[in-house]
Parts: C-alpha cells; structure tokens; sequence
C-alpha cells in the first residue's frame, strides 16, 4: 500500500512502562520513575488512540531517535524509522505487539551500537518522550556483550566491592561502596560524559563517539582526575590533606560523585589511586560497561618509556632520588569490550588507569588497551601498552653514580608485578589474575614477550621521533669573521604533547669533511611542544 493510503495513528497520550521496561533492561535499579533501557534490546510503549483503531497494513507512524545538541544522521545521533512487521534487533525499528484496537502496543529497539546518553524520541506529530539509553552487555550484539551471567551480575550489577591494598606479601582487602544505582548518580555520570573537553569543543562528535566503549572508556580514563579537565577527583600523595579529607577517609563512590556534581564540577580533594579506580568503576558500570578494580602489586611507574626502571645509589649505596618508583601496589580497572581494531584474540578484558601518572596524546589518561596484548608484548596496540606493560613486567637495574661522574651497573632484578588481584566473583576472596598479564616470572616466554616488548618499543620511539621536525637557520646577512645567530625551529608533528631536549654544537669543517675542534657548545633546557605546535630556540655565536 503506497503512502497516500496509509493512516497516520492518531495518538492521545501514552504510558512509557518504566515499571516493566526498566525491570526487563535491569535498570530498575536506578528507578522506575522514567524510562532507562539498554541498547539492542526492545522496549514496550502503550499508545491509545484518539479516535479510531490501529490496523495491520493500514496504520503507520513515523519515528525520530536523536540524542546530544547536535543530533546527525552522519553522525549517528539521529535516527529515523517507520513501523515494521516485526523487529530487527540490528537497527533501529518499531513494530506493533498487541491486536488491532484502540491502544497499541508498541515495541521500539535501538540499534545495538546506538550511541548512549539520553534521547528524545518523536513519534510523528503527537509528541516526544525522554529516555535513558546504556550499552547493553546482555545483548550479543554488543560490542560490551558478556556470555556469563554470574560476571555479569558481579561486574555490572553488584554495588558493593573489594579493593586489595596492603602488600604483595599480605594483601589487605577494602569494603567498597561503589553505589552505581543510587538516587542521582547515573545522571551525575551522563554529566561527567558531557563535561569532557571533547564534548565542550565539538559536543556532536562527541555524541556520536559515545556509541564506542573504547573512546567512552578513554573519556573516563581521562575526566575521573581532574589534571587537565574539570574531573573529578583531585590526587594528593603527601601526608597535608589541607582543603580536603585523606584518600583513606573514602568508604565509596557516591559521596565524591554528589560533592563533584553539587560544587559545579570543582574537584573532590583528595584521591589516590585506589579511589581513582573505585569510581571510575562505579562510572563504568552506572553506564553499561562490565567493569572490575585491579591492584597490581609491585608496580613500577616508568617515565622514560624504556621499560626498566633505573634506580641509583651513590659510592656509599645510599639510594639518589628519581622519578621512576616501584609503588608497594598500584589499582586501575578493567572494563570489558570488544575490540574490532584488533583481532579477536585480543577482545575482553582492557585495562584503563585514570590515576593521573603519565601523558597520553596530551592528556592524563591511559588505556584501554588489551589485557592480552600486555601479556604476548604487544606494544604497537593502542592505547598505552608500553606502560602498562613496564607496569606489571619492567626490570629494575640498579646503577652506582661515582664522584669522577662514571656510572656502572650493580644490579639487574625481576620483582615487577606480583600478585595481579581483583575480588572474585561472588565471592569477597581474592582472585590472582597475575597470569592474564604476564607469562611466569623468568620462563622462557615471559622474557620473549619482554624482547618482542623492548623491540617494538623502540620502534614506537622511532616512529615518534620521526614527528618531531628540526630545522636549523642563521641569520641572513651572515658574514665571515662577523657575530651570527643560529636558530634552531622545531615543530611537533604528533597528536601528543613532547618534551625536547636541545643541545647546540659547532665546529670548523675542511672542504675535506674533516672535523675540527669544538668552537661553541651550549645545552638548553627542555622544551615543551604541544601537539602540532612549533617552538624556537636561538644562540648568539660569534667570529666562525
């Protein structure tokens, strides 16, 4: 029947069945006073006519899904559809349930990689209704989806936890409240997303990147502290906790996530690392994302990227300060996700840290990355692998600094990551998980994956490298035997912040090629280049 014929439902007013629907999305939780389902998985709406009935063939109506402030159909953030026979659970799609009549029964199923956030959804000319959408670890087409129902209550519904603290030789497990359906949080988390620099810069974009866990993840990675955004939490390592509360003071998630919502997006003082972990996961699993905290114990924090952490003593074997530690445990998260960038061996489980330690693309972020990929040394995966992976398996070398300024190695050890721990599922004991992350310490695959780490690092590093542009210019009216300046321009060409080092060295050169001795030399201090920014460095050098 061609359009002409069809009629348009003349729709009075409807009942969302928020009872019914968020029970069978598992949102009820939340509340049932609005709407909150998951994506890929149809609800059920009653409309009643007012006047006449609704009849197979006949009937038709006309649907507009859109989300965020900006909704596109490019972008996915804007979705139109008309009535079906029958659902499809691969799209967007509506169709009739109940026999003809004067209330209809209607069924609607968002596409199962809709973005997530909250939606307006127009039904033709009679009105809209507001909903809540979330990722849909039940449904398997998902990019979230989770075959284990037991997991799935652990890592999605449960709100209480365990976090393990202590120390590799006495584990010390922590009660947390991580109170992911408590009146106001999810809303408070749908306000995280939406105060992302992403989303403040290009809010349509962003939208649109949110039918992603992996960016959503990432965005958490980076919005859970509050170093280069209005995040949540504040970290504070030292024993002041002036202006704040004491990390330990913290027993869950729910009183930072409120203070943060209701002292407009001001930081929360003070967190570590635990805390950091505790809510990002509380903000994982309020959005649909399979989520558990991990505490690596051991773990080393490495600033230059080598994958060993070089410790100093001086002649007497007194320790030299340095940037790179080994923290007594360090925790981050894990959510789980697919991912579709990599093969499939490397889907599950993907570690995210949101405690503020290193840059990632210029930002203090890290992850995901896959679980896997740190095990087999997978270093070219994104995002992250190199320190995750120095994390759980860097070594430690040990040099003596002598008086003279010579420097020879003392040690060489292996204790980096020991006991990998998260709470077991249904249970508070707890789970090592020591071998998803690394092969058995001094096995022979365990030091393959550290070679196969160690070159492709050094390859990231070349490739890196090659961003940065370096030009050398003198001034123009350059004479001999007269005062010059030499310049030195570089400009980074990768998507992340870096620090230069710039050292200037001159010498006399014969026609020959044969090299003189110095004439000038000069070591500046480091320089900092934003992502696709330029800097300029200049010497006075004089009588060449």
């Amino acid at each position: 029947m061609t359009e002409e014929y069809l009629k348009i439902l003349d729709i009075d007013h409807w009942n969302l069945e928020c009872e019914l629907n968020n029970t069978d999305h598992r949102t009820d939780l939340n509340d049932v006073d609005r709407l909150i389902v998951r994506r890929g998985q149809p609800f059920t709406i009653s409309l009643y006519l007012r006047s006449g009935t609704y009849q197979p063939g006949v009937s038709s109506l006309n649907f507009i899904a859109e989300t965020g402030p900006q909704p596109s159909e490019q972008y996915g953030t804007r979705a139109s559809f008309g009535l079906s026979a029958n659902i499809d659970t691969s799209r967007w799609s509506a169709a009739v349930s109940s026999p003809p009549g004067d209330m209809v029964a209607l069924s609607i199923c968002s596409a199962p990689d809709a973005p997530i956030g909250r939606y307006t959804l127009t039904l033709g000319e009679s009105g809209q209704i507001e909903f809540i959408l979330l990722f849909n670890p039940w449904c398997p087409g998902d990019t979230v989806y989770m075959d284990n129902e037991q997991s799935l209550e652990e890592y999605v519904l449960s709100q209480d936890g365990i976090i393990f603290r202590g120390s590799a030789k006495h584990p010390i497990p922590t009660p947390w409240n991580f109170g992911q359906f408590e009146s106001g949080i999810l809303d408070i988390c749908l306000r995280i997303l939406d105060m992302n620099p992403k989303c403040l810069k290009n809010p349509g974009k962003d939208c649109s990147g949110r039918r992603n866990p992996i960016y959503v993840s990432r965005v958490l990675s980076a919005m859970v502290n509050c170093n280069d955004d209005k995040g949540v939490l504040f970290g504070k390592w030292s024993d002041d906790y002036e202006g704040g509360v004491s990390p330990m003071f913290w027993r869950g998630s729910v009183e930072i996530l409120r203070n943060w919502d209701t002292q407009a997006c001001q930081p929360v003082r003070y967190g570590q690392c635990w805390v950091f972990a505790a809510v990002a996961c509380t903000i994982s699993r309020a959005l649909g994302l399979p989520c558990r905290v991990v505490t690596n114990y051991l773990s080393a924090h490495d600033t230059n990227s080598n994958l060993v952490i070089e410790r100093y003593v001086n002649e007497n074997g007194e320790p030299i300060q340095s940037r790179e530690m080994i923290w007594n445990y360090h925790c981050w998260v894990e959510c789980w996700m697919a991912r579709p960038d990599f093969k499939s061996d490397f889907n599950g489980w993907q570690a995210s840290d949101p405690t503020p330690q290193e840059r990632s693309d210029g930002v203090y972020c890290c992850g995901p990355i896959p679980v896997r990929a740190i095990k087999e040394g997978e270093l070219m995966f994104k995002y992250d692998a190199p320190f995750v992976f120095a994390e759980v398996n860097a070594d430690i070398i040990t040099f003596m600094k002598k008086k003279d300024g010579s420097i020879s190695e003392v040690n060489n050890t292996t204790v980096v990551g020991q006991k990998i721990s998260t709470k077991s599922v249904n249970s508070d004991a707890r789970e090592d998980i020591t071998h998803l992350y690394k092969y058995p310490e001094g096995s022979d695959e365990e030091r393959e994956a550290f070679k196969k780490a160690n070159h492709q690092n050094k390859l990231l590093h070349r490739q890196q490298n090659q961003g940065l542009h370096l030009t050398i210019k003198v001034t123009s009216g350059m004479r001999k035997g007269c005062d010059f300046d030499v310049f030195a321009v570089v400009t980074n060409n990768t998507e992340s912040e870096k620090k230069c080092r710039l050292v200037f060295g001159s010498c006399a050169v014969s026609y020959s090629g044969i090299l003189g001795e110095n004439c000038g030399f000069k070591d500046l201090l480091n320089v900092e280049l934003s992502p696709g920014a330029g800097g300029q460095s200049d010497w006075g050098m004089c009588h060449l």
